[in-house]
């Protein structure tokens, strides 16, 4: 009974989206996709519907679904149940945002106008604002006496536990304050911004992640064929596995690529416009062949992969990817569709397949990037190095 309330509340709501003319149809397409997985949440935790639109199952519903800012969708769905006086009250997750002296509050409202940047950054720029404020009050610092050191000191405390990146983002949100401090409002004497800087950083590939043949097996024996969706699946980490496809390249496959007879994929679309055919393998091409006759519906579109919910139309590199990060997820792996990817480079490299011919069947622009390969075959990169036979 819940299934088939909650079904039609979101076919309800997908569809009031659509007669709206809804402007981003990416963002609907992913609204969709949320929801169709919020519907399987609720059915796997047996969820009753008083209780399905609070805080703490958005939170769990967090943890279970492989897709990113799961809330949106969530929100919008609730509220047009409130407005259709379906449910009590809609989702509404509670406002953070920490009250600022006003010098601050100013520069925010400065520098949202001047740079017309997201809320979402806003509030990133506020996190960190209200960070450097209360260190400030804590020694007792006033902003018309800051020096270089207090901006050091502070940074090394407040990014201690970061990643380099979101050092990197947070000192370029303070050099803007400190900028609006001397440019603007003239309440500090020196410019600041420049001097505000972090460690030199020098870059260091990381080894591409892959799956183990036991990894592989583990996958492959975990997917099922019982719905639509697990059909399309199938096919897409077959194609993913066995020809080391992006999920950019799976979904701008169109019927007219593949040549059944021949067994050959036409791969035109790729980052770099770097084209190839490649050979499938007998049961690549038996998944996509199961899925085109038994699953894939009726369209003017001749891409391979469609949404199975009407009005059908091609799936995004999005959708490729979170239905086979989903099939791993399942199968007891934590990594990502581009594993498959790397886990196709390392297997040609187990069987002798030379360096620059991976580059092309990668679609690699520059062959730095498949020498990053070797870092994860010992025996190859030994070879090559030091011409040595193990």
């Amino acid at each position: 009974m819940i299934d088939k309330q909650l079904r039609q509340a979101i076919s309800g709501y997908l569809n009031w989206i659509r007669s709206m003319h809804y402007d981003r149809p990416n963002a609907g397409m992913l609204y969709s996709l949320v929801l169709w997985d919020f519907l399987r949440f609720v059915k796997d935790k047996s969820i009753a519907w008083k209780d399905m639109f609070t805080l703490d199952i958005l939170k769990e519903f967090r943890k279970y679904t492989t897709l990113k800012n799961p809330s949106h969708a969530l929100i919008g769905l609730s509220s047009y149940l409130f407005r259709n006086r379906r449910i009590p009250e809609p989702l509404v997750i509670p406002n953070y945002q920490i009250d600022l002296p006003d010098i601050y509050e100013k520069y925010l409202a400065y520098h949202e106008q001047s740079r017309q940047i997201p809320y979402t950054q806003v509030k990133q720029v506020r996190r960190v604002l209200a960070s450097f404020d209360g260190y400030l009050e804590r020694h007792k610092i006033d902003l018309s006496s800051l020096n270089i050191e207090h901006l050091d000191a502070f940074m090394a405390e407040f990014n201690e536990r970061l990643a380099p990146g979101t050092c990197r983002l947070y000192r370029c949100y303070l050099r803007g304050f400190l900028r609006y401090l001397y440019q603007e409002r003239r309440i500090i004497t020196t410019d600041l911004a420049p001097l505000l800087v972090g460690r030199r950083l020098y870059a260091q590939a990381k080894p591409p992640k892959f799956l183990r043949p036991q990894e592989v097996q583990t996958l492959f024996a975990s997917l099922k064929f019982s719905t639509p969706i697990d059909i399309r699946t199938y096919a897409m980490v077959q194609l993913a596995y066995t020809l080391g496809l992006r999920p950019k390249e799976i979904s701008l496959i169109t019927l007219d690529d593949i040549s059944f007879s021949k067994g050959e994929l036409s791969v035109a679309d790729r980052k770099g416009n770097n084209p190839i055919t490649l050979p499938i393998p007998e049961h690549t091409i038996k998944a996509i062949a199961a899925y085109v006759v038994n699953v894939r519906p009726e369209s003017k579109y001749r891409h391979v992969f469609l949404t199975l919910q009407s009005p059908y139309r091609p799936i995004s590199s999005a959708v490729v990817a979170h239905y086979i990060s989903k099939a791993m997820k399942a199968a007891g792996l934590s990594c990502s569709a581009y594993w498959l990817r790397h886990t196709y480079a390392q297997n040609l490299l187990e069987t002798g397949v030379s360096i620059f011919e991976i580059k092309e069947m990668l679609g690699h622009d520059k062959i730095e990037s498949t020498k990053n390969y070797l870092h994860i075959h010992i025996k190859l990169m030994r070879k090559v190095l030091f011409d040595e036979e193990l």
